[in-house]
């Protein structure tokens, strides 16, 4: 976990240590002192301040591929939760000053108040070039007294040891670290057309936000509800948000996905919603090697064939079949979308059942918005006029004017 609150000391000595050794030094960078978690990369040129407070970023240490990070300083509107979730910040060649009209404080200034341990000055092109070919590894970032008193190789191996000694994201179930304490309700902005229950794993702010924009009063769960808690609220349509951990972890919240599917309520899951999905349908999930990080994966819809820009942030996926329509314990399902970097499947829909998910975040904070779309589809299948089982052939002749 990251120290609590320090204060900014960007010439002390800090390192970036990867569970195989491989050791990166530098200054540190927001607050001084140790950190673990996972070490991940991400590719987004822009949009730091929402990455940093992304809970699916929980107990990770991403290292940023952009080298120039902060130019922008932080403001007071664009973040996507409560507080910053990494576990630690990695940058090349930080902003000495911000140059924003919007911006209110700089970057290194709110990572050392809220704790953050970082390093700056390190080659993350090195990192994540390690990283894709090795595979996401556990890591820790040192500095201040956590370093000077591990000098010398025997300190090194030291550091090392508390590196291992973290916890693996593989079966980690975070979700309940992430969501909110109580329930609240984001209102219908003008006049309501539908009752949304959104299970919150890790929500970023402006998904419920787009969702109300089209008229959909959003009753936002603890992480920890149950299926008599989403059908208090009588929702038009049930949603699952992203979120950190790995979705084989969480047999309770596939047993209420499983539940919602029962009843035919309308669902839509993104990112850990859409994991879930693909696990409640039968099929396996799995860690991806490096996983997906940032806002510029393409991303091919398989209906259209329109290739979309999108933005991602997961280390697991659905193990689905692509070239066939198989047939779950609650219908056909077809792969709606794939990934054209690697062919991961990034989307999967329901013919016989109101139900869909994509794997990647189309609310985009901070951009693109290429499929943004997703959420006017939602809307119109609450509403009645989505096509529900449609054959494969015709759904690939559809465009994205048409539901589910």
């Amino acid at each position: 976990m990251p120290a609590p609150g320090a204060t900014t000391a960007s010439e002390t000595p800090a390192v970036l240590l990867l569970e195989d050794g491989r050791a990166f030094h530098g200054r540190s960078y927001g607050a001084v002192g140790a950190t673990v978690g996972e070490a991940v990369f991400a590719t987004g040129t822009t949009g730091y301040q929402e990455t940093l407070t992304d809970p699916s970023y929980h107990r990770q240490v991403v290292v940023m591929t952009a080298p120039h990070i902060g130019n922008t300083g932080v403001n007071d509107e664009d973040g996507e939760s409560r507080r910053i979730w990494v576990a630690g910040y990695v940058v090349r060649d930080p902003a000495r000053t911000p140059s924003s009209w919007r911006s209110r404080r700089p970057l290194e200034e709110e990572l050392a108040g809220q704790g953050v341990v970082g390093i700056r000055g390190v080659d993350t092109r090195a990192v994540t070039r390690h990283l894709r070919e090795h595979g996401a590894m556990r890591a820790g970032v040192f500095s201040g007294h956590a370093l000077a008193r591990s000098s010398g190789h025997a300190g090194m191996d030291a550091l090392l040891r508390t590196v291992r000694r973290a916890p693996r994201m593989a079966g980690a179930d975070l979700s309940h670290e992430v969501t909110t304490v109580r329930p609240y309700i984001v209102p219908a902005v003008g006049p309501r057309r539908s009752t949304v229950v959104a299970v919150d794993l890790g929500i970023k702010a402006m998904t419920p936000a787009l969702m109300a924009e089209r008229g959909m009063d959003v009753h936002v769960l603890p992480s920890t509800c149950d299926v008599d808690d989403v059908y208090a609220r009588e929702p038009d349509g049930v949603f699952f948000s992203n979120g950190p951990g790995d979705p084989a972890a969480m047999d309770a919240h596939v047993a209420l996905l499983c539940d919602v599917l029962a009843k035919g309520t309308p669902f839509f899951g993104i990112c850990l919603g859409h994991e879930l999905l693909g696990r409640a349908l039968g099929f396996p999930t799995y860690k991806l090697g490096y996983g997906h990080r940032g806002i510029n994966q393409p991303v091919r819809d398989r209906g259209t064939g329109r290739v979309e820009i999108t933005a991602h942030n997961h280390g697991f996926a659905v193990r689905a079949p692509a070239d066939r329509v198989p047939v779950t314990a609650y219908g056909r399902v077809e792969v709606t979308h794939v990934c054209l970097n690697d062919g991961v499947v990034e989307g999967l829909r329901c013919l016989d059942l109101p139900a869909s998910g994509v794997q990647y975040h189309p609310e985009a904070a901070a951009g693109p918005h290429d499929a943004s779309y997703l959420f006017d589809r939602f809307a119109e299948l609450m509403s009645g006029t989505a096509g529900r089982s449609r054959s494969t052939t015709a759904s690939r002749e559809t465009d994205h004017a048409q539901a589910f």
